[in-house]
């Protein structure tokens, strides 16, 4: 699947670029925030008024890929909670009118599709539209759907607008804290992986990609994709090297690792498990610049993109890949699922 265009809100400053050009936020927050830009030139101030966050920060990622790249074939999107926000207030409104006369935009925006559906009908797209939640794999999930997608098109040639969001709510945020998922202490983004206690801090976004099946004038490439539910500590290695061997590779064709460790004491040394066949690898941890959240790594097969089309290199840890070719992505959540994305120039 070739990668034609890009776009991210995210906490960084990835909207008008300055993140990937060396601008890197420093944070002394329990809660990352996307910063998000001006939406007054991209969305109907109508429409806006009665957008919930997920779906601003989605529909303001989409209008600007699809108003420089033809109407897409399908939309495919991953989420883990989409607006879970309005859920709540609908929820709360009938408890609160006892049943009776709700506003049915809270509801509208609280179902974890809203985001496809608002993007197919402001595009008056009519394409495959499908939206998977399933949880911390789910731009995962919508990887292979789109893969899926383009295999059963064959030769014919066909585009997707593929993307991830996330939204922090009251709701979910308090949950996931009560479940020690978040530090009760607070520690700087430029310490975070050192501060050797439990959990993380919170983050959210949304990233898009306008992918194709013809390779021409692509920035990069989806190479390949596992995912895993039922992996133990000392499976990690098999793990990854059983992946790199399906497609031919060995840890040596590797020329740079993105890894999702968080700060989180209990899970982190995953990570290490998984890095060590690969030595000292040039390595990102993306999960210093936006946060913890279920679908965190469509930003980091963003960042990706980005450092194998020379950018963002102020990011590299442990010596800088020149010209990276070949990068790979792990991510787990809560040590439970696992992911592996290979993204190729």
């Amino acid at each position: 699947m070739y990668i034609k265009d890009l776009y991210a809100i995210s906490p960084q400053k990835t909207h008008d670029l300055s993140f990937e050009n060396g601008d890197w936020l420093v944070f002394n927050e329990f809660i990352y925030k996307a910063i998000e830009p001006s939406y007054q030139d991209i969305i109907p101030a109508s429409q806006l008024r009665r957008m919930g966050k997920a779906v601003r920060m989605g529909i303001g990622v989409s209008l600007p890929l699809m108003g420089r790249n033809p109407k897409p074939d399908g939309i495919i999107f991953g989420t883990a909670n989409g607006g879970l926000e309005d859920c709540i207030k609908f929820l709360n409104q009938i408890v609160e009118y006892n049943e009776g006369t709700l506003t049915p935009t809270n509801f509208v925006q609280s179902t974890p599709n809203a985001l496809a559906g608002q993007v197919a009908l402001i595009s008056e797209n009519m394409g495959y539209n499908i939206t998977h939640v399933n949880g911390s794999l789910a731009f995962e999930s919508a990887l292979l759907d789109a893969s899926l997608f383009f295999d059963e098109h064959g030769q014919e040639e066909k585009t997707i607008l593929l993307g991830a969001v996330e939204e922090i709510s009251d709701y979910n945020y308090n949950i996931d804290h009560l479940g020690k998922r978040f530090k009760q202490e607070l520690v700087s983004n430029e310490d975070l992986l050192y501060s050797n206690t439990p959990g993380s801090y919170c983050g959210e976004g949304s990233t898009q990609f306008f992918l194709s099946n013809n390779p021409e004038k692509s920035l990069a490439k989806f190479s390949a994709l596992k995912q895993s539910s039922c992996l133990s500590k000392n499976e990690i290695g098999d793990f990854v090297l059983s992946f790199l061997a399906e497609q031919n590779m060995n840890p040596e064709d590797v020329d740079c690792l993105l890894l999702g460790k968080n700060g989180d004491s209990l899970t982190d040394s995953w990570y290490d498990e998984l890095a060590k066949p690969f030595g000292d690898k040039p390595t990102v941890y993306f999960k210093k610049s936006v946060g913890e959240y279920r679908t965190v790594s469509a930003f980091a097969s963003y960042l990706a993109v980005q450092l194998l089309n020379g950018k963002a290199h102020h990011l590299i840890e442990n010596g800088a890949a020149a010209e990276p070719r070949t990068i790979l992505i792990y991510n787990h959540f809560d040590a439970v699922r696992h992911s592996l994305i290979l993204i190729q120039k």
